[in-house]
This record gives C-alpha cells, sequence and structure tokens, in this order.
C-alpha cells in the first residue's frame, strides 16, 4: 500500500517561505504522478500543484503560479512543494496525493478528480 508522509509546515510571516516534502513508501514512485492540495477551514479544496511520473509536466492553480514550485527526486522518494512569498490566504492543512492511473499526466490536479492516496497532512499558517 502507497504510503505518503507530508512535512514541512509551521507558522510563518507574511512574505516568507517553507518547503513542504512528501515522503513516498510502500511504491514506486515513477508508476505515480503526485499532486499538492490545500484546504482551509470552511473552504473546498484546492489543488495547488501536480507533477506527472516523469517530472516534465507540471501544473499549478493561478492562484500560486510564479510563487510556487514542484519537484520530485526520484532517488530519494520525495516530492517537494516550494513555496514563496507566502500570503495569509495561503493558510490551510496542505496535502500530498498520488495517482496511479493516469501518472504521465496532471489529472489529478483537476478539480473532478479525486486520487486514491492521500497523506495525513501538514499546518501552514501564515501571520505576522
Amino acid at each position: 500500500q502507497l504510503q505518503l508522509v507530508e512535512s514541512g509546515g509551521g507558522l510563518v510571516q507574511p512574505g516568507g517561505s517553507l518547503r513542504l516534502s512528501c515522503a513516498v513508501s510502500g511504491g514506486i514512485l515513477d508508476l505515480y504522478a503526485i499532486g499538492w492540495f490545500r484546504q482551509a477551514p470552511g473552504k473546498e479544496r484546492e489543488g495547488v500543484s501536480c507533477i506527472n511520473n516523469g517530472g516534465d509536466s507540471v501544473k499549478y492553480a493561478d492562484s500560486v503560479k510564479g510563487r510556487f514550485i514542484i519537484s520530485r527526486d526520484k532517488s530519494k522518494k520525495m516530492v517537494y512543494l516550494q513555496i514563496n512569498s507566502l500570503l495569509p490566504e495561503d493558510t490551510a492543512v496542505y496535502y500530498c496525493a498520488a495517482d496511479p492511473f493516469t501518472p504521465q499526466t496532471t489529472n489529478l490536479c483537476n478539480r473532478d478528480y479525486y486520487p486514491p492516496f492521500w497523506g495525513q497532512g501538514t499546518q501552514v499558517t501564515v501571520s505576522a
């Protein structure tokens, strides 16, 4: 069973940066597209950024373009989300998820797509 574990969240001031990590175990990372999602209290889940299994196709939500960068390290079985220029509205629980069905795409970022594997989430709070 594939397992995903997020880390790297925390409290940061507006304008600051964090790097979130998603450790993947129990499977071969190359077989999955990976996505980062977030959910704030009272709001819908948002697909923040996704990367396909080859790392050559990425997708970003409009709200984070130019500020967030997704990457993956095959040797370490890790997927990262570098988040810069943080805003208070970035406050949310951030989750990583894996898609084994269309790994060569970033479909898992589509609003009506629900990947089958999820981590437990890491809290990001942006506040002065």
